[in-house]
């Protein structure tokens, strides 16, 4: 009999694969996701412990859910499993099982292939099933494979967890220690993705640049060779990888920048700050200083390759010089995009028990500088891009009747008019309009594959602007 799995996904994309692979452990038991909780047979909470609060949003939506539980209930229409998982679940379980005693299981990231087991035991004992062990063995071992197709851009699991131990992060205490996929496996499972109707594969990891595998040769293999391997794969146009750390890129990936015609023309290469105290503070052992030399490097080897970048505002004991740092470093690299925030205290992190924490007013002030910086930089680099044709990979339908939406290879977002036959396929679009998160264009003739494109069109990227604070 069929069951109703939904799973709502808050967070990065790591946890996007992770819900998509839970669905796949569920699916030998019947169940089968759905686009509503209410009436579900199991409900998964797949949360990220990243922003602001996320605890308390956790329980603000377990409130909600225990409503609908009660009522599945008394309808005597079966029981509704409910379930947290992730990097909350993760690092506060203990206290969902004790706030929430409603919630029937609680669960870590590493522990999601045993939902068999974990299901069972619910459904045969009253109280919380709590499973937030790291387990020796890798659940990328016992993952079935993928139930139903991903898509014509798919994510793709290579490595997790940090060893890194930035001062404002919780990631090393909620995924782990840095594991890498074996190559032969991540193989495997790329192809079957593109035998499936994928055309981009995006390489994801919380270091996906530290990625060191064992090759099927005998051999550790680095990113860069493993890019190459997937590149060889028949129908797979587009690869990109997210997230990379500064310390790990490694001169073999600066070179597949240049070399590898499927690897995409855009970076996320977060900085997180330009003042080398506060780079510091936050034990990212890098300076800005050496940031801006490997830019340099990526853009010598790719000379369109579009920057991006993550900054955190108002860390503790950041002075106005620091924060001034951080607008020059901006200045001097010129993003594509980028993701900013202000400063917010993680349990259990050390930067949490600082004592020069920054008033909110401040740090409101400072983001909203950078952000002003930022979107004036996205806005130029795609106002670049007017008049021109650019390769745009077709997909997901639009909003409007006949409109596609796709990406180009710097990752903007392009909408057209253009017939349903086109999903799936890389085409022509000329820039007739551009805003700071999107473009709009025409269809032109011709489908290109990444071989016909031109490996260094004629545009430059974006330039530089001044900074004002």
């Amino acid at each position: 009999m069929t069951k109703k799995l939904f799973i709502k996904t808050w967070g990065c994309q790591m946890n996007v694969y992770d819900s998509a692979r839970m669905a796949d452990v569920l699916a030998p038991l019947g169940y089968r996701p759905v686009d509503e909780p209410d009436g579900a047979d199991m409900v998964i909470l797949n949360t990220c412990h990243i922003r602001e609060k996320a605890a308390e949003k956790v329980f603000s939506e377990l409130g909600r859910l225990r409503r609908m539980k009660d009522r599945k209930a008394e309808a005597e229409d079966g029981r509704m499993i409910l379930a947290v998982a992730g990097c909350v679940a993760q690092a506060e379980g203990e206290e969902i099982v004790a706030r929430a005693p409603f919630v029937d299981m609680v669960f870590g990231p590493q522990t999601y292939h045993t939902l068999p087991e974990m299901v069972a035991k619910a459904s045969r004992a009253a109280g919380s099933v709590l499973n937030t062990d790291f387990p020796a063995e890798s659940k990328f071992d016992f993952l079935p494979e993928e139930t139903a197709s991903q898509g014509v851009s798919a994510f793709l699991a290579v490595q997790e967890g940090c060893d890194k131990f930035c001062t404002f992060c919780v990631v090393p205490y909620t995924r782990g220690a840095e594991f890498s996929r074996p190559a032969a496996q991540i193989l495997v499972e790329a192809k079957r993705l593109v035998a499936g109707g994928t055309r981009e594969i995006n390489l994801l990891g919380q270091n996906v640049n530290a990625w060191h595998g064992d090759g099927p040769d005998g051999s550790s293999w680095a990113l860069g060779r493993l890019i190459r391997e997937l590149a060889e794969i028949d129908g797979l146009e587009r690869i990109r990888y997210t997230t990379s750390h500064p310390r790990d890129m490694a001169d073999d990936l600066i070179r597949a920048h240049a070399e590898v015609p499927q690897l995409m023309p855009y970076l996320h290469l977060p900085v997180q700050a330009g003042s080398d105290r506060i780079l510091a503070a936050m034990n990212r052992k890098h300076t800005a200083d050496d940031y801006r030399r490997l830019v340099d490097r990526l853009r010598t080897a790719k000379p369109d390759l579009a920057m991006s970048g993550d900054f955190i505002v108002g860390f503790p004991g950041e002075s106005d010089a620091d924060f001034a740092a951080t607008l020059k470093l901006v200045s001097d690299i010129g993003y594509a995009q980028a993701y900013s925030f202000k400063y917010s205290s993680r349990p259990g992190t050390p930067a949490a028990v600082d004592g020069g924490q920054l008033p909110e007013d401040v740090k409101e002030a400072r983001l909203s500088a950078l952000q002003q910086l930022l979107n004036a930089q996205q806005v130029a680099f795609n106002h670049g891009f007017i008049g021109r044709s650019v390769p745009v990979l077709f997909d997901r339908i639009g909003r409007r009747n006949g409109q596609l939406l796709g990406r180009s290879p710097w990752m903007q977002s392009v909408h057209a008019e253009a017939n349903e036959r086109l999903l799936g396929r890389i085409v022509e679009v000329r820039v007739d309009a551009a805003l700071a998160n999107s473009m709009a264009g025409t269809v032109a003739t011709g489908e290109f594959t990444t071989a016909s494109f031109p490996r260094n069109p004629s545009f430059p990227p974006a330039q530089p602007l001044e900074a004002s604070a």
